[in-house]
C-alpha cells in the first residue's frame, strides 16, 4: 500500500507536537483533508466522461487510488464509469492479433486494469464486479502470446486483477473463475510469461487449488491433470536453470495441495520432478523454512516417510 507523501506525514507529526494547535483542531483537520481528496477523486472521476480529458484522468487516478480509501465504491456506482472501462479495453480488441499494440495503448489500458484492480480488492465491490462478468473481458488479453513489452504489461496487470479476486478466500469466487476457463489462460502463461507474470499466474493457479472447488475441478479428469503437472514440471526444470525462490515456493505448494487428492497423489509418485527429491534447490530451500515443511510433507504424502527423510533432511540444513 501506498504512504502519504512525505510533506503530508511530517506535517501531521509536526502539529501533534506544537502547544499552538490543539488537539481538536488537529482531529477536524482529519476529515478535511479526507474531504479535500474525495473530491478531487470526484472530479478525476467526472473527467472520465470527457474524451479529451480521459487519459489524463486515468493516469492520475491510477497513480492516486490507494490514497482513495473510498475510490472503489465511487468508481462503480458512478455513472458510466464502469462503461468508460469497457470501452476502453475493448478499444484494443483489434491490435491484439495480428499483435500491433503500441505501448502507449497498452499503458492506458494497464491504468484501467489498475483501477479494475481496486474495485476488485475491495469487499463491498469485489462480488459486483463478478456478478457483472467483468473479468470475461480480460481473458482476451491472457490469450495473447506475444513477449514484447506492451503484451506482457498488459497480461501481467490482467492477472493482478485476478488476483485481488482470489486473494481473500471466496467459493463464489473460485466456482466463477474455474467455470469461465481462467486455469488453462494461467497456464498459458505460466509456459512463456516472464517471472513476474509467471508467479501472479501460479500464484492464482494456487489459490484455486486450496478451494475444493479448485481441486475437484483440475482433478475430475486426467487430462486436466496431466496438463498442470506438464506446466508445473516444466517450470521446474527452468527454475535449475534460473532459481527464482519466489515462484519455486508457490510451485512446491501447488504440488502439496494436489498431493491432498488421492488420484492425484498416485500419480505424482511418477510425475514429480526428480529435482523436487533431490538436493537442486538446497539453497533456496535453506532460506525458506516454510517452503522446506512444504516439500517435506509433499515427499511424505507421495512417496512416505523413508523418502521423505533421504530427500535432503531438510530440518537439518545448515
Amino acid at each position: 500500500m501506498a504512504n502519504l507523501p512525505q510533506s503530508l506525514s511530517v506535517g501531521v507529526s509536526s502539529f501533534r507536537g506544537r502547544g499552538g494547535m490543539s488537539s481538536s483542531s488537529s482531529s477536524a483537520g482529519a476529515p478535511v483533508n479526507k474531504d479535500r481528496k474525495m473530491q478531487s477523486a470526484e472530479q478525476l472521476v467526472l473527467d472520465l466522461s470527457n474524451p479529451n480529458l480521459r487519459e489524463n484522468a486515468l493516469l492520475e487516478l491510477s497513480k492516486k487510488r490507494e490514497l482513495f480509501q473510498d475510490l472503489p465504491p465511487l468508481l462503480w456506482h458512478s455513472f458510466g464509469t464502469i462503461s468508460v472501462f469497457l470501452q476502453e479495453i475493448v478499444s484494443i480488441y483489434p491490435v491484439l492479433s495480428p499483435p500491433n499494440l503500441t505501448l502507449a495503448q497498452s499503458n492506458r489500458v494497464c491504468n484501467v486494469l489498475a483501477l479494475l484492480q481496486c474495485v476488485a480488492s475491495h469487499p463491498d465491490t469485489r462480488l459486483l464486479l463478478l456478478n457483472a462478468y467483468i473479468p470475461l473481458y480480460l481473458y482476451p488479453f491472457l490469450n495473447t502470446t506475444s513477449k514484447s513489452t506492451p503484451f506482457e504489461y498488459l497480461r501481467l496487470t490482467s492477472l493482478g486483477v485476478i488476483g485481488a479476486l482470489v486473494k481473500v478466500d471466496n467459493t463464489e469466487v473460485i466456482s466463477f473463475l474455474v467455470s469461465t476457463e481462467i486455469v488453462p489462460r494461467c497456464l498459458c502463461t505460466m509456459e512463456m510469461g516472464s517471472e513476474l507474470s509467471k508467479t501472479v499466474a501460479t500464484f492464482i493457479v494456487e489459490k484455486i487449488l486450496l478451494d475444493d472447488v479448485g481441486l475437484n475441478y483440475i482433478c475430475t479428469t486426467s487430462d486436466r491433470f496431466f496438463e498442470l503437472a506438464q506446466v508445473l514440471g516444466n517450470m521446474v526444470g527452468a527454475l535449475a536453470e534460473q532459481p527464482s525462490s519466489r515462484l519455486l515456493k508457490h510451485i512446491i505448494r501447488c504440488y502439496l495441495r494436489l498431493s491432498d487428492e488421492p488420484r492425484a497423489c498416485q500419480a505424482l509418485k511418477i510425475c514429480l520432478p526428480d529435482m523436487l527429491r533431490d538436493d537442486t534447490f538446497s539453497s533456496c530451500l535453506r532460506e525458506d523454512p516454510i517452503m522446506r515443511r512444504w516439500l517435506q510433507q509433499l515427499l511424505l504424502n507421495v512417496n512416505g516417510n523413508r523418502v521423505a527423510l533421504q530427500a535432503g533432511g531438510f530440518d537439518h540444513m545448515p
